[in-house]
This record gives C-alpha cells, sequence and structure tokens, in this order.
C-alpha cells in the first residue's frame, strides 16, 4: 500500500512537472506578430543589392540592361503605365513597324525601277544619238532630203529625252531609294529591339514617328513637286534625323545633378569624344563636303553639255548642207560621249553618296554633342557602350579610337592639323 502510494505520488510529480515543460515550450516557441513591411524602401534595398550581386558575378554587360530598368522604374518623374496603357503603347508601335516595313518593300521596289530607268533612257539616247550621228555623216557625204529630217527628227527626240534625264537625274533617284530603304530597316531592327527587351513609353512612340516622318522628307518618293533639287546652289550634307536643338537648349540650362553614379562616363572619356568630334569635323566632314562640291559642279556642266550638244545637232540637220551635216555628226558624237560619262558613271549618284558621307557625319557630331551637353547622367547611354558604338561605326578599335583622340589632343595643344581621318570604312 505504501509502494503504491508512493508510485502515485511519483506520477502525480512527474505529470506537474510535464505541465509545467509543456507550458515552457509553447512559450518558448511563440512567433511575434507580424509588422507591417515597406514594401518600396525594402524592394528598392533589395533590387540594388541583387544587382550589385549580379555585377560581381556575371559581369557588366549582363547587368546592364537590368540595372537601366530598375532605375527607370525608380523615377518618380515617370508615372508606371497601366496594363491598358501598356497595351496601347505597343499596338502603336506594332502599327509603326508595319508601316516602316512597308516603306521598306516600297523603296527597294521603287529603286530598282529608277535603276533601270537610267540603264533604259541612257541606252535609248545614245542609240538615237548614234543613229542620228550616222545619218548625218551619211548625209553630208552624199546630200539626201529624207537622210537630212530623219537625222533632225532623232537629235531632236535625243534632246527631249536628255533634258529628261538630267533634269530627275535617275541614278542620284536610285541611291536615294537604296539609302532610305537602308535607314528603315535601321528603324525596323530598332522598333523590334524595343519591342522585344523592354517597356515602350509614349515617348518612345513620338520618337520613332518622328524618325520615319524625317526620313520620308528627306528622301521623297513622288518626282512632281517633292522631289529633291538636284542642282542646289550650295552642296549640304543630307538629313534624315528630327533635329534636337530644342533639347540641347534645355539641357544646356539645367543644373548639375548631384549624382554618385556616373553610368559609365568620366571627364577623360567626355573629353575623349570631344576630340573625336573636333577630327570629324575637320577632317572628314569637310573633304566630303569639297568633293560633293566638285562632283555637283561637273553634274552640272555634263547636265547641261549633252542636251546643248544634241539641239546643236539637230539645228544642223535642219538647215541641211555637207558643212552642216559634218557639224551635226561631230555634235552627235560629242552628246553621246557627254551622255555615257554622266549617265553610264553615275555621277548624279556620287553627289548623292557623298551628299548622305557628310551627312552621317553630322549626326555623328550632333549625337555626340547632345550626348555630352546632357547633364543628368543617368539619362545618358552608358559611357561604355556609347564609346564602343563610336569606335564600330568609324570602322575603329576601342585602342584605335583612344589613340586618335590622343593626336587631335596634341594637335591643338601643337597648332597643327590632324593627318589622319577620323572614319576607316569610307
Amino acid at each position: 500500500m505504501a509502494a503504491l502510494q508512493a508510485s502515485s505520488a511519483a506520477i502525480s510529480s512527474s505529470s506537474s512537472l510535464g505541465c509545467s515543460s509543456k507550458r515552457t515550450i509553447t512559450a518558448s516557441i511563440q512567433l511575434p506578430k507580424p509588422t507591417k513591411l515597406s514594401l518600396s524602401n525594402q524592394g528598392a534595398t533589395v533590387t540594388k543589392k541583387l544587382v550589385e550581386e549580379l555585377r560581381t558575378r556575371n559581369g557588366y554587360a549582363f547587368v546592364e540592361p537590368l540595372q537601366k530598368d530598375f532605375a527607370q522604374k525608380d523615377r518618380v518623374s515617370e508615372p508606371r503605365l497601366s496594363p491598358n496603357s501598356f497595351v496601347k503603347t505597343t499596338n502603336k508601335l506594332y502599327a509603326i513597324l508595319e508601316a516602316v516595313e512597308d516603306r521598306v518593300e516600297m523603296h527597294n521596289n521603287i529603286g530598282e525601277q529608277r535603276d533601270n530607268w537610267n540603264e533604259l533612257l541612257l541606252n535609248s539616247v545614245n542609240m538615237m544619238t548614234l543613229t542620228a550621228t550616222t545619218t548625218a555623216a551619211m548625209a553630208a557625204a552624199a546630200p539626201a532630203p529624207s537622210l537630212g529630217v530623219c537625222s533632225a527628227l532623232l537629235f531632236t527626240a535625243a534632246t527631249g529625252m536628255s533634258l529628261v534625264m538630267s533634269k530627275i537625274q535617275p541614278s542620284q533617284l536610285a541611291e536615294e531609294q537604296r539609302k532610305a530603304s537602308r535607314l528603315f530597316k535601321q528603324l525596323q531592327s530598332q522598333i523590334k529591339s524595343m519591342l522585344a527587351l523592354q517597356s515602350p513609353t509614349e515617348s518612345d512612340v513620338k520618337k520613332m514617328m518622328e524618325k520615319v516622318l524625317a526620313v520620308d522628307k528627306a528622301y521623297p518618293l513622288p518626282l512632281l513637286g517633292a522631289m529633291l533639287d538636284k542642282f542646289p546652289a550650295k552642296f549640304e550634307p543630307a538629313t534624315w534625323w528630327p533635329r534636337s536643338s530644342n533639347n540641347r537648349r534645355q539641357s544646356r540650362g539645367q543644373k548639375t545633378m548631384a549624382n554618385t553614379e556616373t553610368n559609365g562616363w568620366s571627364k577623360d572619356l567626355e573629353v575623349e569624344m570631344r576630340a573625336i568630334v573636333q577630327v570629324l569635323r575637320s577632317k572628314d566632314k569637310q573633304d566630303y563636303l569639297r568633293l560633293g562640291n566638285l562632283a555637283l559642279k561637273m553634274n552640272k556642266m555634263l547636265a547641261v553639255s549633252a542636251p546643248l550638244l544634241t539641239s546643236i545637232a539637230a539645228a544642223g540637220s535642219a538647215f541641211g548642207g555637207s558643212t552642216a551635216m559634218t557639224v551635226a555628226a561631230i555634235a552627235g558624237t560629242m552628246a553621246a560621249i557627254v551622255n555615257s560619262f554622266e549617265h553610264g558613271g553615275q555621277v548624279g549618284m556620287v553627289v548623292e553618296m557623298y551628299r548622305n558621307n557628310a551627312g552621317f557625319f553630322d549626326l555623328m557630331e550632333e549625337t555626340i554633342e547632345a550626348t555630352l551637353e546632357e547633364r543628368d547622367y543617368s539619362k545618358r547611354e552608358n559611357g561604355e557602350m556609347f564609346e564602343m558604338k563610336v569606335a564600330m561605326k568609324l570602322g575603329r578599335s576601342l585602342s584605335q579610337l583612344r589613340d586618335l583622340a590622343r593626336k587631335s589632343m596634341a594637335s591643338c595643344i601643337q597648332g597643327t592639323e590632324v593627318e589622319e581621318f577620323g572614319s576607316k570604312l569610307f
């Protein structure tokens, strides 16, 4: 009996200990109530830490698109697009893409057509001119009224066709369409990249529409009314991009913003880019302007000479007589030579090529200056990427580009001229 009482006492004591231990365990594992988290601040902190970790692990080239995207999302000035606005903006870009693809096809087809014009018209004018010249020579050796009339008619038709060719310059028209097709293909790839890699905004839609309309204005399709002047009083570079003078004036008026992130830019890189601009302005652009002026003057002279010679030949054939027929034959021969040199050599195409090349360097100069005048580094393109793009457009490596910048700076200090051109492509 005593043993049973002792065992019951032990059991009761152990149960009391067990209950107290249970209470202790229960109290120890109780969790505090969840507090409200500030998602905006902590999300930004986690995002920045994630970007820094990816940068150290994977390298800058992979992280840059992510960093740029996060930086754009953190801006207060650009509100986040709602799903409906995003779909609407994307549809607008797809509509612009369809129009650009259609323009590429149109300019390709019309470019081939005008290239055929140049070949067919040149062959027709030369055949008529040479036939009329042969007829005039036969009439000079053996006078015959019928030969003189045939020669005069052929020379008159050749004069009219030569005037048309000199006015429209088919080879220059074909080069304009080739250039326009190339520019629209560039816009096409830009829009596709924008749709695939980032969220488009209304400003992107506006910029793309401005670029499309600028190319339309620079290289019009119709001949009557909208055709570019083939013989301007002054040779000027082609302009196929929307001018950013207003934006550049606004950026000049802005104060320098305190920003610890330089976005790949440094003072040395800015000095290097200014030195490259100086070389492009003083060497490449000036050289193409000089060559373009020479080609334009030659084209003007040839465009006037060919119809003038065929009209002289037509007048000589109309008057008749041995001497007049001889003059007509000589003038017709010279007209065929001039036509072959002008349109067979595609002097108009050379003028347009020089005009486009000068415009390319003008665009490079304006792009670099507009980038350097932007005071906020976060709004600039990454400095390393920008330097690489400039080097590739000029056909140089990064070391060659920096060496050219050093030569340009040394020439400015010494007061001499850089002997090397900026571009190695053309």
